[in-house]
């Protein structure tokens, strides 16, 4: 074992292998006996591909480029495609096209030459229609799914609605031939489930200033033989109760999360022949977490299979995937090493397939024998990209932070198979911060994080009050506090490392993206625990979020989070990163797609002329044709060098191997 300064040790994980393995598949589902589901191009800038695996084991690309199958609904989406498979003719798969957010179908078996076809118009109001979480109904010839229309200039000119579109292509060049299933309106809605008997559907709706994991509400309705919804009423959820996905199982009784305990659990009803809901009965209550925060439509944390069971994603901080009997409440897990299942699960006969992730494994498509509960492989397989020697250990803690409260975090002290730090120097530490913030950092294989911890770099991950996976009243511990629990959170971890003898207090730096980004600034700004910090896509001005410079979805967030801006708006200033720059003492990196439409490029310009000729150094890296989260191959890279180049200035470490920053001061 070598010894060499932390912070300068050679590693294999460089930042363009890091990229290459960016995203994680998504949305599966079963077409007959295969198995789909959309997967991250990095290297085609950032695609969404759509993936199909064989009977045979076999995985294809679906869909070639320039084919990417991802929406913009609410602009963090949701599932963007559906199939029905057709004994007469093979597959027919819907999906919807990022660049011009139209629905198409395809029939990949079709024969040569098959193109996929449209099935909806482009509008030339505002940004148009978007439809999302779909489901292909081939009796009735059409798809249900949710409905985004621009109605005007403005983010917030827009309306959503359950409708369904013939799958003939009548409505390609003709918005009225889109079938607008519903009269009852909400504000954001998601995509209507039939139940097994085709005579009601469900559906789950909110309003303003509500985030779905407020409250939400269960719309109820019955199907009229010509398709039509009849008689829709609310049977669930309120606005202190988040809901986030109601079905039906195989009997035709509604399954849904609540948590209107406390944790989100797992309850069923009957409906009553007038259209009334039973009492729902919680089928395992237990204080875990049966769900999570709605933030794409679609998600879904259960899927009822044939035979009564009841496939869940569950736990508390990680989680797993479980098989329930409702009517016993035992709940068995799969064996195995994932500590993440996303909340998407498809049901075959008595298989369940998950996305699922681990400490020493990225995410891939894990299939469960509910039968004999086997767990195994099957898609988008784990492959090392270096030797795991290389990968960071992680280590669960519950720090104290003040006023004795428990926060929660993942600490990857550096690690390398070949070289040590030298006796007596304490490693440098990167306190990195998660978006959301209704949001948690799961523990699993990040390279990005291996890309630090193998050179010498210590990584922490915390889970701060607000984050989702402890229960609700740890998530409302943010409720009017976003910029001070979230700070002093991240700030607690930091110092108990550097208390501790885990970390270099002189070398302590915060790093986050989006709200991550949000508590990263304001980090710098109302504490001197960092000697740097790297800000991403972040939210600076509170300001100009609440009246009108985001998007639809989260423009009465911070009501919840700071608090009504007509009632306290004195408190948006308080609390400004842009507000407070005179209080900057360390230097930053920023970095900011241009093409973000939710924490926008005139954020990052107001923060950097305010910073202007204040002595503290600071880059800036705008990255064009990215938007809120980077996607591209060439931008992934440059954002993970350029925060390893911060370092290696501030923190004075001996490393030739990153590009310099031009910096301003």
């Amino acid at each position: 074992m070598e010894t060499a300064a932390h912070g300068s040790w050679p590693s294999p994980v460089g930042a363009a292998l890091a990229a290459a393995h960016d995203g994680r598949p998504e949305y599966p589902g079963t077409v007959g006996d295969e198995l789909w589901w959309t997967a991250p191009r990095p290297a085609e800038g950032g695609r969404r591909a759509l993936v199909r695996r064989r009977a045979d084991g076999t995985e294809e690309t679906a869909l070639p480029a320039p084919w990417n199958v991802r929406s913009r609904v609410v602009e963090y989406g949701g599932r963007p495609w559906a199939a029905a498979d057709r004994p007469e003719g093979g597959p027919l798969v819907v999906f919807c096209h990022f660049p011009d957010q139209r629905l198409y179908a395809y029939e990949p078996d079709a024969g040569p030459g098959a193109e996929p076809r449209p099935l909806t118009p482009v509008s030339p109001v505002g940004d148009g229609l978007r439809w999302v979480d779909p489901v292909v109904h081939p009796d009735r010839g059409e798809v249900w799914c949710v409905l985004e229309e621009s109605t005007g200039p403005a983010p917030t000119d827009v309306r959503r609605v359950p409708a369904a579109v013939p799958l003939d292509g009548s409505a390609a060049g003709d918005r009225t031939a889109v079938r607008e299933l519903t009269a009852e309106r909400h504000r954001f809605v998601t995509g209507p489930r039939l139940s097994p008997d085709g005579t009601r559907a469900t559906w789950i709706g909110w309003d303003h200033p509500r985030m779905p994991w407020d409250g939400t509400e269960v719309l109820l309705a019955e199907v009229a033989p010509d398709g039509t919804f009849r008689d829709a009423r609310t049977v669930a959820g309120g606005p202190a109760e988040s809901i986030p996905q109601a079905d039906w199982d195989a009997a035709g009784r509604l399954l849904l999360v609540s948590d209107r305990t406390g944790w989100w659990n797992l309850y069923r009803a009957s409906v009553g022949d007038d259209g009334t809901l039973s009492e729902p009965v919680a089928l395992c209550p237990r204080p875990e977490e049966f769900g999570g925060p709605l933030w794409k439509i679609g998600h879904g944390w259960f899927a009822p299979l044939e035979n009564g069971l009841v496939a869940v994603v569950h736990g508390v901080g990680t989680t797993s995937l479980g098989v329930l009997d409702p009517e016993r409440g035992d709940l068995v897990d799969a064996a195995g090493p994932w500590t993440e299942w996303a909340p998407a699960l498809a049901v075959h006969g008595t298989r369940v397939t998950g996305v699922a992730a681990g400490p020493y494994s990225s995410y891939e498509l894990v299939e469960l024998d509910t039968r004999t509960g086997r767990a195994r492989v099957v898609g988008a397989a784990h492959t090392d990209a270096v030797d795991p020697a290389y990968y960071p250990e992680p280590r669960l803690r519950t720090f104290t932070g003040p006023g004795g409260r428990e926060v929660h975090a993942q600490v990857y002290p550096p690690r390398h198979p070949a070289f040590t730090g030298p006796a007596g120097e304490l490693p440098p530490y990167v306190i990195r911060v998660h978006g959301g913030p209704t949001g948690h950092a799961p523990l699993v294989l990040d390279l990005e994080i291996a890309y630090f911890t193998s050179r010498g770099i210590g990584v922490a991950e915390v889970n701060y009050g607000g984050s989702t996976g402890y229960g609700r009243e740890y998530r409302e511990r943010l409720r009017e506090q976003w910029g001070v629990v979230d700070v002093e959170d991240c700030a607690a971890v930091a110092t108990a490392l550097a208390a501790e003898g885990t970390a270099d207090p002189a070398r302590l730096a915060v790093s986050g993206g989006s709200a991550g980004g949000w508590t990263a600034a304001a980090s710098l700004t109302g504490t001197d625990v960092y000697a740097c910090g790297t800000i991403v896509y972040p939210v600076l001005d509170p300001r100009g979020w609440a009246t009108g410079e985001t998007h639809d979805f989260e423009s009465r967030y911070l009501d919840g989070l700071i608090g009504p801006f007509d009632r306290v708006p004195e408190r948006y200033e308080e609390r400004s990163p842009v507000e407070r720059v005179d209080r900057i003492t360390a230097p930053f990196l920023l970095l900011q797609g241009l093409d973000d439409v939710i924490c926008p490029p005139a954020q990052a310009e107001r923060l950097l002329a305010r910073a202007a000729g204040r002595g503290v150094p600071h880059a800036y890296l705008a990255f064009e044709g990215e938007g809120h989260g980077f996607r591209g191959a060439d931008a992934l890279t440059r954002a993970l060098e350029a925060e390893l180049s911060l370092y290696v200035r501030v923190f004075g470490l001996d490393r030739a191997d990153v590009p310099d920053l031009e910096y301003r001061t």
